[in-house]
């Protein structure tokens, strides 16, 4: 009798049943399941877009908001500047009175302070420029807050598992299995969706403007975005923006019966929203939306946390905008640097040569081990099915992504699987050999080889981990499965090898689990009557 703990051998049949349940069932093809293994890129074929966060362009619509900052501060603290000039690395002004230098130091260091920018006395005034420091941390920031936005926008169109990571400093890559077109995906990446309800400037019309060339300050010139030729001079001060939205949805309009978008303001934005349109009844308001007017209704009431866009939209015009605006705007333009297509024919291939690897692993194992072990080695190759089905139900868990380096990933586990049971064979042939009985040989073999079994498999599982942390793209779908099939590995190896043995051993008593056995009884047989024969020839001797 081979001893195994009942308690033992349910949770080991309740882990495998379980896991192969759950890998079981995603052969069956639906729509709605909790839980699946998603083929990556590779296999379900899809685009591959390399995109470039446009910091430049956010550094340049910083400094133009921090000139206006400034001016209207020092203008409350009643310091008078001139000569404001606004370039790519900073901003440069003159003080009208020279004397006021040390109160207008302290007010801009204050204003300043967040973005570590460099202060620089001149002649006459100050020179603010971006130090490396303070562009390194907007460039981070701006990329970490792009991905989070990106991955809103690409959710909702209902891709599953795209792969969003950060390419050098600047670039992310976006990977979208199973879209073969990403058109409308591009089209919603392309739009910075930067969202403002800012006030109609009445103090002058767009023609004289555009004929003057002169924007009145405070003022910017606009386009209209759905009337080509048609501007408004609108108020560079953003009342209420769009980080204020706390919802967005499509609709249509009770009067017009026209396609609409219905926005709700968080509380401060409907609070200031309220105030603002409270104080300015009468005048025109513009919704602007990527630097273009969207349409600049007339206030006519007091609005607060409710209200709706709408211009010359279609239903998909309103569904793509309620859409940008509810992920938020992007810190910064995207521009397309690459981009690929994978068509699903390649992907299929790579699915089928991946299955091929598989099964001829599978089939050459099976035949390694019932060709050296017999019937045991058998039961280890159900131990590798077993180890398969655990592997694929942990994978399915946690929605993994199934790319070619994963299933390498796969195909390794299985050799691993049987390097575990290898060790545990030679142990038992070893104690066989030695004389001891099968039960015993069994419970010793498995015992000392359990150690070797664990340590071997931890230096690999900290190597798949760190690949995990460290590694992207093809390398980081290899050590994810890799880590998985190092656990269900040892698992099969140790549990379910030793559960199969056992119940074997202990329901059918078979007289021998290996041909070493035979051939060491045989051996302990002769050695005994050797030693007998021995005894008999001293007794003689003895005698004599």
């Amino acid at each position: 009798m081979i001893p195994i703990s009942r308690i033992t051998l349910l949770l080991t049949i309740c882990l495998v049943v379980g896991l192969g349940a759950v890998a079981l069932g995603n052969l069956i093809p639906s729509d709605d399941r909790r839980f699946g293994v998603n083929l990556g890129l590779d296999l379900q074929g899809g685009s591959h877009l390399l995109l470039e966060v446009n910091v430049a362009q956010l550094v340049e619509e910083r400094i133009e908001d921090l000139a206006e900052l400034i001016r209207a501060e020092l203008r409350r603290g009643r310091i008078a500047i001139r000569n404001v000039q606004t370039r790519d690395d900073g901003l440069q002004f003159d003080l009208v009175n020279s004397s006021q230098a040390t109160d207008a130091r302290a007010i801009i260091a204050r204003l300043t302070a967040a973005s570590l920018m460099v202060i620089t006395p001149t002649s006459n005034g100050f020179r603010l420029t971006n130090s490396e420091a303070g562009l390194a941390e907007l460039t981070r920031q701006t990329v970490a807050q792009s991905i989070e936005i990106i991955r809103a926008r690409v959710d909702e169109t209902g891709t599953k598992e795209p792969i969003i990571q950060q390419q050098g400093t600047g670039r992310i890559v976006l990977q979208l299995p199973g879209v073969d077109d990403p058109q409308q995906v591009k089209a919603l990446l392309g739009r910075t969706a930067k969202l403002g309800f800012q006030l109609v400037d009445v103090s002058v019309t767009p023609d004289s403007v555009r004929s003057s060339g002169r924007v009145p300050p405070g003022s910017e010139l606009l386009p209209a975005a759905d009337q080509p030729g048609q501007f408004y001079v609108v108020k560079r001060r953003v009342l209420v923006g769009g980080d204020m939205l706390e919802d967005a949805q499509p609709g249509f309009d009770s009067l017009s019966n026209e396609p609409i978008v219905a926005f709700t303001l968080n509380a401060a934005g409907a609070e200031r929203f309220g105030r603002v349109t409270g104080q300015n009844i009468g005048r025109p308001f513009a919704i602007v939306l990527d630097d273009e007017v969207i349409s600049a209704p007339v206030i006519r009431a007091q609005i607060f946390a409710n209200g709706q866009i709408s211009g010359d939209f279609s239903v998909q015009e309103t569904s793509d905008l309620a859409l940008l605006l509810r992920s938020g705007a992007l810190p910064a333009p995207l521009e397309v640097v690459e981009e690929r297509s994978v068509g699903p024919g390649l992907g299929s291939d790579s699915v089928e040569a991946g299955k091929t690897a598989a099964i001829i692993g599978l089939i050459g194992v099976a035949v390694f081990m019932i060709a050296c072990y017999g019937f045991i080695g058998m039961l280890a190759v159900l131990a590798v099915f077993a180890n398969i089905l655990v592997l694929f139900g942990q994978l399915s868990l946690i929605q993994a992504t199934l790319t070619l380096p994963g299933i390498a990933g796969i195909v390794l586990t299985i050799g691993m699987a049987v390097d575990a049971n290898v060790i545990i064979f030679e142990r038992i042939k070893e104690e066989l050999a030695a004389g001891r009985r099968y039960a015993t040989a069994v419970r010793t073999g498995f015992s000392q080889a359990t150690a070797t079994i664990i340590d071997a498999n931890l230096t690999t599982l900290a190597a798949a981990l760190f690949l995990i942390f460290l590694g992207s793209g093809p390398i980081k779908g290899f050590s994810v499965t890799l880590s998985f099939g190092v656990i269900s590995s040892v698992f099969s190896a140790i549990f379910v090898t030793y559960a199969l043995i056992a119940l074997w051993v202990n329901i059918f008593r078979p007289k021998q689990i290996m041909a070493v056995e035979v051939m060491a009884d045989a051996q302990l047989a002769t050695n005994q009557h050797q030693h007998q024969n021995r005894g008999k020839k001293r007794k003689k001797r003895g005698r004599r």
